[in-house]
């Protein structure tokens, strides 16, 4: 047994507790079991969301997870695993999505999804489809025609990878992998069934699609027009081959400096998604 205000957790798995500790290593450690990131006395939702988000944190925001640690360990068969599914779900389309929406400059899209009631039972999943769909449309016209004014290939490359590291940063993957992981752990046939729905056929894969979308197009205009100009500069100063690394550089500097403010919300946005999953909580 430990106390968990006396943990630095770090990224990753470890070998045994002297090599480190992630949020669910610690917590089996608080709980006296032996040394794993997939302890029993966690519901497999909250786990699969902790080791996502535990690695997506830098040091200083990674320490906002240890109130969690003695809490988590008494999850495990608790009974709120489907309302944790839509828990997710609800926040990847009415909160993850729009965020990405807003800075590819679909703000129309943006407040349709967030004007959406809470994504809480099979019927909002219903309602909330040709929503996701419409957005998803939007973000993926958004991206190409962003891809067609681009002058330099390398330099969009770089951005849409600056772009999507800085998304899943900023929790995304954890959130989906608790909705998905909720549609399994959901007690009882009909609950299995109303959490699979929700965070696959229905919307939820749309959901995922349209913040990939979003987040591609927001990657797109972020570096637009900087990269036009490094590119050329470069060229003017340099080899084809430098000029070319000069352009991704660059690039991906300007969609970083355009896109860190998003991640920053969505990071916090993310922990505070993790103490209502806790709870349940879907008010």
């Amino acid at each position: 047994m430990t106390y968990p205000d006396t943990i630095t957790l770090a990224k990753g798995a470890h070998k045994d507790r002297s090599d480190g500790l992630c949020l669910l290593e610690a917590v089996a450690w608080f709980a006296g079991e032996p040394h794993s990131d997939h302890p029993a006395c966690v519901s497999p939702v909250l786990a699969a969301y902790g080791r996502s988000l535990n690695d997506a944190l830098g040091d200083d925001s990674r320490r906002l997870l240890i109130p969690f640690i003695s809490v988590l360990s008494r999850t495990a068969g608790d009974g709120l695993d489907e309302a944790r599914g839509y828990l997710a779900l609800d926040w990847i389309i009415r909160v993850y999505t729009p965020a990405w929406l807003d800075v590819a400059g679909l703000t129309r899209e943006a407040r349709a999804l967030r004007d959406l009631r809470c994504i809480s039972d099979m019927a909002a999943v219903q309602d909330a489809r040709p929503v996701v769909l419409s957005a998803w449309d939007a973000a993926w016209a958004a991206a190409r025609d962003a891809a067609r004014a681009a002058a330099w290939a390398a330099a969009w490359a770089a951005a849409w990878d600056a772009a999507w590291a800085a998304a899943w940063a900023a929790a995304g993957a954890a959130a989906w992998d608790a909705a998905w992981d909720a549609a399994g752990a959901a007690a009882g046939d009909a609950a299995r069934d109303a959490a699979g729905d929700a965070a696959g056929d229905a919307a939820g894969a749309a959901a995922r699609a349209a913040a990939r979308a979003a987040a591609r197009a927001a990657a797109r205009a972020a570096a637009g027009d900087a990269a036009r100009d490094a590119a050329r500069a470069a060229a003017r100063a340099a080899a084809r081959d430098a000029a070319r690394a000069a352009a991704r550089d660059a690039a991906g500097a300007a969609a970083w400096a355009a896109l860190a403010p998003t991640v920053a919300r969505l990071q916090d946005s993310a922990i505070a998604l993790y103490a209502d999953l806790i709870t349940g909580n879907v008010s």
